[in-house]
């Protein structure tokens, strides 16, 4: 039995999430259907984050064990030819032995995709959140100065979930601004050691609210003291965020 590390991309739109349910297509389903196809294994493929619906990725880390005796460079080429168009393959490599894509995970990037002003990007619209008026970027990126560090992030983790701790450390949150003709893009990239559920969203709810002007900056501050999510802004739409980056012990 050997241990295998794939990166993984993939476009969110058209999927519900990353794990396999009954009631919808996955990303989990159909990379696992292609790995039957190409070594007859029918075996269970774990990613370092199970993506909600419409949620993208360009760098997901997924683990798997196989007895396949396929080199990587056989299966990176089949299972590109074997899954959708809007899933690659980016690398296959042979991990450590009880290589988790989970557990050996210890550090996370994840982007949130916005546009914003009058006039809305069409060729952008299936991965950005559409925000119709303009942003005041300075006042977003200090109230992102004040979730960096290591905080209880209880206010911005979804209603009813359920974890041991909600204590993370966000090592980062970079912002990056620019313009083309009369569209406007900003990327708020959330750095951190684990992330409760639907928090980045959350986060970025909350950063836009500010950056609208219907709160200072400092607003942020009063959001972490509280522990309550009702204090923070909006969940931002699930098709602006793509998992960027998982980062690993070794």
């Amino acid at each position: 039995m050997s241990f295998f590390k794939l990166i993984i991309a993939y476009d969110g739109a058209g999927y519900s999430g990353w794990q396999v349910q009954s009631n919808g297509v996955t990303v989990q389903q159909r990379l696992e259907e292609a790995w039957q196809e190409v070594t007859g294994e029918s075996l269970r493929i774990m990613a370092s984050g199970r993506t909600d619906s419409g949620v993208h990725a360009e760098g997901q880390v997924c683990s798997l064990e196989s007895r396949t005796s396929l080199d990587c460079e056989t299966l990176l080429r089949a299972l590109n030819a074997t899954t959708p168009d809007d899933i690659s393959i980016l690398a296959v490599e042979i991990a450590a032995d009880g290589f988790h894509a989970i557990r050996d995970a210890i550090q996370k990037t994840y982007r949130y995709q916005i546009q914003f002003g009058r006039i809305r990007d069409p060729m952008q619209c299936h991965c950005r959140w559409f925000v119709p008026n303009l942003v005041d970027v300075d006042a977003l990126t200090q109230a992102a100065r004040f979730l960096e560090g290591e905080h209880d992030f209880a206010s911005f983790q979804a209603t009813g979930s359920d974890r041991k701790t909600t204590i993370r450390t966000v090592s980062e949150i970079a912002i990056h601004q620019w313009h083309r003709e009369v569209f406007s893009y900003l990327d708020i990239e959330v750095t951190a050691n684990g992330f409760l559920y639907n928090m980045v969203r959350n986060i970025v709810g909350t950063l836009v609210a500010v950056g609208q002007g219907r709160f200072e900056p400092e607003w942020t501050l009063q959001v972490l003291a509280k522990k309550d999510r009702k204090m923070a802004g909006s969940t931002a739409p699930s098709h602006g965020l793509v998992l960027a980056s998982v980062v690993y012990k070794d």
